[in-house]
């Protein structure tokens, strides 16, 4: 049960942290002001059901995907880690979003605002999909389905703040939402360096593994 428990919390954590809802939300706050809060809603529905809609596809075939190119998880982890690192240091500085710029965001168009840059990359980008394939990685049938439950739980929290975005423009100060982001850039980094690391460790253990296969055992064979 403790195993469950903390295998949803650290999952629901890492999702949250790199799908990163303020940042969706500050966006999606300033590309509807001055829709009516019902054509708000719709747009935060859309958007939010695409984005979560392809985090689920890559939690479930993230692993086939790997397969077909031919990619080990270590090198996701190690890849995806400092993707991660990039964005969570980013974050920490109070940096825009470097997958989006404000160009492409202005450039966007005013009725598919909603896919881009809101669904992507803002709230599922790189980032996240790497995330949830790293997160897979080696777990049963009851892990991904616990994985996919973070999932669902983060952008349906992500939902509720969209729909509640004027309410949170109103109570949530700039200088609040540059400390709330520069935290999650803290937690981010960290668990960043975390897969860096045990994509690393892993790496090294295959490689002493070889090594050890490849100049002990003919010696063991010739002896015996």
């Amino acid at each position: 049960m403790d195993n469950i428990i903390a295998t949803f919390i650290f999952a629901f954590t890492a999702i949250f942290v790199i799908v990163n809802p303020l940042s969706g939300l500050f966006t999606f706050m300033s590309m509807t002001s001055g829709y009516q809060q019902k054509t708000r809603n719709q747009y935060a529905k859309k958007s939010i059901l695409l984005s979560m809609g392809m985090a689920l596809f890559f939690t479930l075939a993230g692993s086939l995907v790997l397969n077909l190119f031919n990619i080990s998880i270590d090198a996701l982890r190690i890849a995806g880690g400092i993707i991660l690192l990039s964005v969570g240091f980013n974050m920490m500085t109070a940096k825009v979003n470097p997958i989006v710029s404000t160009t492409e965001i202005t450039e966007s168009n005013d009725k598919d605002f909603w896919v881009f840059p809101i669904a992507i990359p803002l709230l599922c980008g790189p980032g996240t999909i790497s995330t949830v394939i790293v997160l897979t990685g080696g777990q049963d049938i009851w892990g991904i389905l616990l994985i996919m439950i973070a999932v669902i739980c983060v952008y349906a929290i992500t939902y509720v703040m969209f729909r509640s975005s004027e309410a949170i423009s109103k109570r949530l100060s700039y200088t609040s939402m540059l400390v709330i982001t520069r935290l999650l850039g803290l937690l981010l980094s960290a668990i960043a360096v975390g897969m860096i690391l045990t994509g690393i460790e892993n790496y090294a253990t295959d490689l002493l593994r070889n090594l050890f296969k490849e100049f002990f055992e003919p010696l063991n064979t010739s002896a015996g």
